[in-house]
């Protein structure tokens, strides 16, 4: 019969009072023995985040426990336990015991789970002090990836822009220490475009050397790459709200470095690919075909001239220079002469200079709008208004147009990355 009291125990740990509601029927239905007095201590693992903490009771005379980790409804079982937080901050813990005399006190203790947000790069890596999830992309600079022999020596380095189906991955780390990556339409590995492969893990953030590591705990994860990476762990050489760079290690000693720019909104995106980042020339695109079109409105905009031949503008025009920064200046460069339209055009003196831009949502049909301080222009120099809308960008080549929607005359224009 005690054997069955003992087993019985375990329900206690549910519902204490039973014990107490228990009717001594003969002395072999008495449980024997003393109460337990719970007790138990804490010991957090601050190597490496989210924090695990072990749990070891010691309560004298128990032989079940159950633990209640106070961030979840998980429950534990065993003298000692472990439990992983991914929130930081105070929490109470609670151990409930039973023993041959029934079931015993509850201990309860708080304990204060630290953050990694004063880690500088954790901090950027995840915004901690903004939305708690940040989300990279690949550098549209040239060197986005560089991959390094087992010494350091060089061996390639990525030029722009990257394929398309590798452009536009995005990769995302949340302040709950969970990972996830969005490939699109595709994910490029070995040299080509295949199908999107699915990288979702949780991460370990590991304050190790000056900025700490990255390592993936997903089967199948990769940050950036998907090649192989020894324990997928990533060391962090660079976080910047605004630059975000990680080594991986090969198991064969090589190294990949890979430099990511945050995920940024349609309109921030396209300053960034005007501006190139810092400062970025532009010039009309003479190797295509209709580089300048004009016509009534957006719904007809070549009605009034269908464009030129590929390398049929004036020499005097195809020369020009037209440089952003993400300072919002603007530079003209003439490179000697200006070409001003007319009936005919004609090449005259240069109109090169400096001056301010604003850069807004577009009005009318865009991406984004540029808005120049007269008498700067871009392209040609009888343009209906000041307002040039990004039709389209990339890192090499921008589709412009200026003029009205509707009601008057637009030209666009087609330019390409000096």
């Amino acid at each position: 019969m005690k054997v069955f009291l003992r087993n019985a125990a375990g329900l206690l740990l549910l519902g204490p009072l039973l014990f107490a509601s228990c009717k001594k029927e003969d002395d072999f239905n008495t449980l024997s023995g003393e109460v337990p007095t719970s007790d138990f201590t804490v010991e957090l693992n601050t190597s490496q985040f989210p924090i695990v903490a072990t749990f070891t009771s010691t309560t004298p005379n128990a032989f079940l426990y159950q633990w209640n980790f106070g961030d979840s409804p998980e429950l534990g079982r065993g003298e000692k336990v472990t439990h992983t937080y991914k929130v930081a901050g105070a929490v109470t813990v609670r151990l409930t015991t039973a023993g041959a005399g029934g079931t015993g006190t509850t201990a309860a203790k708080e304990i204060n789970i630290p953050s990694a947000c004063p880690n500088a790069a954790y901090a950027v890596l995840t915004a901690c002090a903004g939305s708690g999830a940040t989300t990279w992309t690949l550098s549209t600079q040239p060197r986005a990836i560089v991959r390094l022999a087992a010494n350091g020596t060089e061996l390639s380095a990525s030029a722009a822009p990257l394929p398309a189906c590798q452009a536009d991955d995005q990769f995302s780390f949340a302040s709950t220490f969970s990972y996830s990556y969005d490939a699109g339409p595709g994910t490029y590995a070995n040299g080509a475009c295949g199908p999107a492969r699915t990288a979702n893990s949780d991460f370990i953030y590991r304050p190790n050397g000056a900025l700490g590591q990255i390592v993936l705990q997903g089967k199948g994860s990769f940050i950036g790459l998907p090649d192989s990476v020894v324990n997928k762990t990533y060391d962090i050489l660079e976080a910047t709200p605004t630059r975000l760079r990680l080594q991986g290690t090969h198991p064969d000693g090589t190294k990949t470095i890979t430099t990511y720019m945050p995920q940024l909104s349609q309109l921030d995106r396209a300053k960034q690919l005007l501006t190139g980042g810092s400062s970025r020339t532009w010039v009309l695109d003479n190797t295509k075909a209709a580089t300048i079109v004009v016509g009534p409105s957006d719904a007809d905009p070549t009605g009034y001239y269908a464009g030129g031949a590929l390398g049929s503008l004036p020499p005097c025009q195809a020369d020009d220079e037209y440089t952003f920064t993400t300072a919002n200046v603007f530079t003209y460069d003439a490179k000697g002469q200006t070409f001003v339209a007319g009936n005919p055009g004609s090449c005259q003196a240069p109109q090169s200079g400096t001056s301010s831009f604003t850069f807004t949502a577009a009005s009318g049909a865009g991406i984004a709008q540029i808005e120049l301080t007269p008498p700067a222009f871009i392209g040609i120099t009888d343009h209906a208004n000041n307002k040039y809308r990004i039709l389209e960008i990339n890192d090499q080549t921008m589709l412009l147009r200026v003029g009205p929607p509707t009601g008057g005359v637009v030209h666009t224009m087609k330019l390409r990355v000096k």
